[in-house]
């Protein structure tokens, strides 16, 4: 029953996960970093949040412990998206030697499982518990991150584009209940990195069933109020449904 036991809270020097949270905050497409600390407790930079598996630990488990652990956060639904394995990946010695000395494993060739979702990232997104030790980082302004986190964050970022070609739903998941055309545009525009021209995401916007002008418009604002818009899931699953039987 002891070995057991010592086996369920046995970390594997070989195996990892890291978890990208991305969001939108002021126009930007940013991802949720976790301060990276010393074993003395000094803070010496930021990283995904991530940690190696336990030996007997399902990895979606290892995933949302992970996750919990170094945000807070619990309602955040996570996938699975890609490993990472280039034994380049703890080239760097001093990389190694923080793993090393925080984990109290001796790290051998890593491979990291990450896991991927699109969150919104208001501030009441951060516990208060885990505020001051995680934050909402632009993507253009990342700062030096270990190992190889900062090209596992370029996959997450073209991985979310890939969902949302895929599965537009998953953008009205991130959108207000009510939400105006160029809330709409915008979002799309900061994920995908590029402008889009106003008419045709609006005749094309326009062409989606599922996308429903509410009466209801925006209200005092400076410039012509613009008309609300909400998502029908259930026209969308009407219409994904025809699409899967042609």
């Amino acid at each position: 029953m002891d070995t057991q036991n010592e086996n369920r809270e046995m970390l594997s020097p070989y195996v990892s996960v890291d978890c990208v949270l991305l969001g939108i905050n002021d126009d930007k497409l940013t991802v949720l970093l976790a301060e990276r600390k010393s074993e003395e407790g000094e803070l010496i930079g930021y990283k995904i949040p991530g940690s190696l598996i336990y030996e007997n630990e399902d990895l979606d488990d290892a995933a949302y412990r992970i996750l919990n652990d170094s945000t807070g956060l619990k309602r955040v639904q996570l996938k699975q998206f890609r490993c990472f394995g280039s034994p380049a990946r703890t080239s760097n010695r001093l990389d190694v030697m923080w793993l090393e000395a925080t984990s109290k494993v001796k790290i051998g060739r890593l491979i990291t499982v990450a896991y991927l979702a699109l969150c919104k990232n208001s501030r009441k997104t951060c516990p208060a518990d885990k505020s001051d030790s995680i934050r909402w980082c632009p993507i253009d302004e990342l700062p030096r991150l270990p190992f190889d986190h900062k090209e596992i964050i370029e996959a997450a970022i073209q991985e979310i584009r890939n969902w949302v070609e895929k599965e537009p739903a998953i953008i009205f998941d991130y959108m207000p209940m009510k939400f105006t055309a160029f809330q709409l545009r915008r979002t799309y525009e900061v994920i995908y990195n590029r402008e889009m021209d106003v008419r045709n995401f609006h005749k094309k916007m326009n062409s989606l069933d599922y996308v429903v002008p509410t009466e209801d418009m925006q209200d005092g604002v400076a410039h012509r109020a613009a008309r609300y818009y909400r998502f029908d899931k259930v026209k969308y699953n009407q219409q994904r449904s025809k699409f899967n039987k042609i």
